[in-house]
């Protein structure tokens, strides 16, 4: 069944006919307008009090938190992290946020970029917005920083600088707007936590649709 043969069976059972051209205006000023729903009150704080809680909710949602002074320790704290771990590749992404800083600190972890693969160890990436409501992060898609990096490693460890931390989601998406205009990204993932699932009865099971474990390095930046 076609998109338009669904979309007349819809409005056939709601008894509309084929609509104005008023109600095709009205819909597309309230599609432009991008007002807020109701926008809960734990998000409307001042920014300092939105990262704190966005560190509370992450932490709740089973995120694991370093925070750094700068952008350069991101290296040192990554080499640190895989190091523990006994992780021995790190795939990234490849925007000049990453690209930039000195990853000799990496020694013999071997650093790629390049598109994730079915059994990479873990992967590291950028955070467009982080948000202080629930504690999540908005990544988006683009040829730098291809999708598979957020789903496919195990680990997903991500950066996430103070200034880019937000309430709640309608200013996200404000400020994705404001950055790409009307042509938004063909992928917008909302990450919160780790991946997990209860489907199969009722047992969390970590990493079900994604990364078992996600690194969040908070920047003071």
């Amino acid at each position: 069944m076609s998109k338009a043969e669904i979309l007349g069976t819809i409005r056939r059972g709601l008894g509309r006919g084929t609509p104005t051209d008023g109600q095709r205006q009205a819909v597309m000023n309230r599609l432009q307008a991008h007002a807020n729903n109701l926008v809960p009150m734990r998000a409307q704080k001042p920014h300092d009090e939105q990262v704190e809680l966005f560190k509370t909710m992450a932490l709740e949602a089973a995120a694991e938190l370093i925070e750094l002074d700068s952008s350069a320790q991101v290296p040192q704290a990554v080499a640190d992290w895989l190091d523990k771990q006994q992780l021995t590749e790190l795939v990234s992404a490849s925007d000049a946020e990453l690209t930039e800083l000195d990853w000799s600190p990496l020694g013999e972890i071997r650093r790629v970029e390049r598109v994730a693969q079915a059994g990479d160890q873990a992967s590291i990436t950028t955070s467009f917005a982080g948000i202080a409501e629930t504690g999540t992060l908005m990544l988006h898609s683009r040829g730098d920083s291809p999708t598979t990096l957020n789903f496919l490693p195990d680990v997903h460890m991500v950066v996430l600088k103070r200034s880019a931390i937000v309430g709640p989601y309608e200013d996200a998406w404000k400020k994705l707007r404001a950055k790409v205009g009307d042509q938004l990204p063909r992928t917008v993932n909302m990450i919160t936590g780790p991946s997990r699932s209860a489907d199969i009865e009722q047992k969390l099971q970590m990493g079900a649709h994604g990364p078992r474990t996600l690194v969040i390095l908070l920047v003071d930046e």
